[in-house]
């Protein structure tokens, strides 16, 4: 599926910072190690260093699947297992507007995932323009 995406490409094209520096997305282990695309630390025996790389990006990372959380608790259809069937609904689509709704929720109610970063949601207007 990342081959598919096409996503590395795009990575290698504009992921870059204002200064030039290149910027990455944190992902799970079994991703290939890329310039634009990091993982926590696999080798056998880790520094103290990269101990503590590796718990402080877990955490992070967890704190991104409470999103998909969120989601998912507030439109239970989204079930996959249960109830949608890939090639017979229109997978995608359902998620995508539920993610769009539970963003203006969000919006109006904030949300776990910004409250541990300490951020605040942005407006519903400022959301949808």
């Amino acid at each position: 599926m990342l081959k598919d995406s096409h996503l590395l490409d795009d990575l290698n094209a504009h992921a870059f910072s204002a200064t030039g520096e290149a910027m990455c997305l944190y992902g799970d282990p079994t991703y290939p190690h890329r310039i634009h695309l990091q993982g926590p630390f696999k080798e056998q025996r880790l520094t103290p260093a990269m101990e503590d790389f590796n718990s402080a990006m877990s955490s992070v990372r967890s704190s991104v699947e409470w999103v998909f959380g969120d989601v998912i608790g507030s439109f239970k259809f989204l079930d996959f297992k249960k109830n949608l069937k890939i090639g017979l609904s229109p997978v995608g689509k359902h998620y995508i507007v539920s993610a769009l709704l539970r963003n203006a929720l969000t919006c109006i109610y904030g949300n776990n995932t910004g409250a541990y970063f300490g951020v605040e949601p942005p407006s519903l207007e400022e959301y949808f323009s």
